[in-house]
């Protein structure tokens, strides 16, 4: 910014137009020209054109810098002047409000879809199972990330939205591409409860997305000597000693693949009783933490009667010491 001093030379306080400012030549002193309402045009001596606004704020004299021309025109540097006023009209300093909007416009690019994404998880993270948060974040990375997560959260518009989607539903990945824009819409309405957005570009999406295939009912065998036939089959079928127990059991028990997967041999009780029991612990079935957190999750274990048969099914998995 060139100082307003007794080395600066104040030519012309009329209008300025277009054709004044191009013809305006370099000197060897800074000379003004000037335009209405303390807007003026500085020219430097090699040949730069600024522009400025003087104004009066809480009884001190200052000066506005509005940018350079031709890259802000005549037109604009007025426009910019007249926004400058309307602000001392509210009784607010230019400057202070120039300062304030170029640090929130810095803000705004360093809160990426990513950062505010990773914010968001790590918030709910204590709240979500294991496996869920994993999985969450796991969807944020492979089909958000690449392309949403440079971007700036306030510059995410519905077009861009639906374009990280439609790549999502490319691979054939519908449902998934559904519960991506169920995280998008979540992670900005996040960032409007933390002020770092306004709008949420995912919310009314949905609609727009490819519907789910209707599932075919996968009908039960409900006949005993089909349900025979189809437990030989699976008997007889190739896989380690240690599937064809886990298929016997699953069918003995018919508990969820992960419960069995990751049971562990202190689960199971007094096999060599009456009442045998395996009890699941709450923390590995299926549910939300509070539930499971409840009283120490105890009321929420699973228990789970163990037949002769699977008493038999459990031991042959016994390791031998």
């Amino acid at each position: 910014m060139v100082p307003a001093d007794k080395n600066m030379v104040f030519l012309e306080a009329s209008m300025l137009t277009d054709s004044k400012i191009r013809n305006a030549a370099a000197r060897p002193r800074p000379y003004k020209l000037g335009d209405a309402h303390q807007l003026y045009l500085i020219v430097t001596p090699s040949g730069g054109k600024l522009w400025r606004m003087n104004y009066s704020y809480d009884f001190q004299q200052k000066s506005l810098a509005l940018g350079r021309y031709p890259l802000v025109s005549l037109c604009d540097a007025r426009a910019k002047r007249d926004d400058a006023r309307r602000l001392l009209a509210e009784g607010r300093d230019p400057n202070v409000a120039k300062r304030l909007k170029i640090d929130a416009q810095l803000e705004a690019h360093r809160n990426t879809f990513e950062k505010v994404a990773r914010d968001w998880h790590a918030m709910n993270k204590p709240q979500w199972a294991a496996h869920h948060a994993d999985d969450v974040m796991r969807s944020l990375e492979r089909d958000l990330f690449p392309a949403l997560g440079k971007l700036p959260i306030t510059e995410l518009t519905p077009p861009v939205v639906v374009k990280a989607l439609r790549s999502v539903e490319e691979r054939g990945a519908i449902e998934t591409a559904k519960r991506a824009r169920q995280r998008v819409s979540a992670v900005c309405v996040y960032a409007i409860a933390e002020g770092i957005a306004d709008k949420d570009p995912a919310e009314k999406l949905g609609a727009v997305l490819k519907p789910l295939r209707k599932r075919k009912r996968q009908a039960a065998i409900t006949d005993i000597k089909l349900l025979q036939q189809m437990m030989n089959d699976a008997e007889k079928g190739y896989a380690r000693p240690i599937t064809h127990l886990a298929l016997r059991l699953l069918a003995l028990t018919v508990v969820r693949p992960g419960e069995l997967r990751g049971a562990r041999w202190e689960e199971f009780e007094d096999l060599d009783t009456k009442e045998p029991l395996w009890r699941i612990p709450a923390a590995r079935m299926k549910g939300d933490l509070d539930r499971k957190e409840e009283e120490g999750g105890c009321r929420w274990d699973g228990r789970q009667p163990w037949s002769g048969r699977s008493c038999r099914s459990s031991r042959a998995c016994t390791p031998v010491a």
